[in-house]
């Protein structure tokens, strides 16, 4: 069986001088904007389109590359893959989903590195330590 891929970006924002990063909670459970990648679409342009979905933020801005964090596989199969991208302006919002007709998430929060580190379970703090070490952040 092959892994099923998911893709979303780990958001990051400059608070005076110092990076924020969006972390979204459903349930208890906090992970970063990401949704499955459709047939045929590049996974780049599914986290772009997740985080948009999601939240509502556009224009990202790849300052770090491209390059991507890939989790080992969890739930069934599934693989996550993250990419790191500034969202210097806009207001992070709950968008409502199609499909459940209310918001995927019930909260958002803007983190410094220590929250953002402190709320996640391993796979997503994995993700994180990963994008500190892009930022030079470590």
């Amino acid at each position: 069986m092959s892994a099923r891929l998911s893709a979303g970006v780990i958001p990051v924002r400059f608070v005076d001088g110092e990076p924020r990063f969006l972390l979204l909670r459903a349930y208890r459970y906090w992970d970063f904007p990401k949704g499955e990648v459709e047939a045929g679409e590049p996974a780049i342009a599914a986290a772009i389109r997740e985080v948009r979905e999601e939240t509502g933020l556009r224009d990202p801005l790849f300052r770090w590359g491209r390059a991507h964090y890939e989790t080992e596989p969890y739930a069934r199969g599934k693989v996550a893959r993250y990419y790191v991208a500034e969202f210097p302006a806009g207001e992070a919002r709950l968008a409502r989903s199609v499909e459940l007709g209310r918001p995927e998430h019930h909260e958002f929060r803007w983190c410094d590195a220590a929250e953002a580190r402190r709320l996640p379970g391993d796979r997503v703090r994995a993700a994180l330590d990963w994008a500190l070490r892009r930022l030079g952040r470590e």
